[in-house]
């Protein structure tokens, strides 16, 4: 297993692991949790990268890597709505997107297509990651390493107006780029 195919394989396990944080009982859990899906978002950046740039892409990668991005994104939605983080109807949202652009690609794989990741759907995941990290940081922001942020990140208007505009723009540009993935490739669906 090439070293790209092993970063993706690390992140599946990594969100595992992101996910235990999140019920543990220990005062540092979500500076744990922090720390854990900010590897993983790290893993999802270095892929991508060396596999392109060392011509290591393969058809575990092309599988795997995306399926890895959908895990940990959703593992990290749903866990912020139990914590009443945010609203459930965002994580649906987000997470019906992530179904929609993988039925696009089982459609695409049945007629022998490769649909390459496009420039909008990077960043639609990069603002996703953000938003994860701003309420995981706001959590953290309650133990000792992260503490020092607390007068800044927390509970007030300023706080709620920052949080709300980060889901916001995140939830309105995972939409968008879910259109524009679907009109891209609506040639697919020709024969509907």
């Amino acid at each position: 297993m090439n070293l790209p195919n092993k970063l993706t394989v690390a992140r599946l396990i990594l969100t595992g692991v992101f996910v235990v944080c999140f019920y543990i009982p220990w005062d540092q859990a979500m500076t744990a949790a922090l720390l854990i899906f900010s590897a993983a978002s790290i893993t999802d950046y270095l892929d991508g990268r060396i596999a392109r740039a060392r011509g290591l892409v393969t058809n575990f990668g092309k599988l795997f890597d995306p399926l890895a991005d959908k895990v940990l994104i959703a593992a990290a939605f749903i866990l912020l709505v139990e914590r009443t983080e945010m609203k459930a109807w965002i994580a649906i949202a987000i997470l019906g997107r992530e179904f929609f652009v993988t039925g696009i690609r089982l459609i695409a794989a049945q007629k022998g297509v490769v649909l390459a990741a496009e420039r909008l759907g990077k960043h639609k995941m990069a603002w996703q990651i953000i938003t994860v990290l701003y309420f995981l940081l706001t959590a953290a922001s309650a133990e000792s390493l992260f503490g020092f942020l607390r007068p800044w990140l927390e509970p007030s208007p300023v706080h709620w107006w920052v949080g709300a505009s980060i889901v916001g723009f995140t939830t309105f540009l995972t939409v968008v780029s879910g259109f524009s993935y679907f009109w891209k490739n609506r040639h697919l669906f020709d024969d509907a």
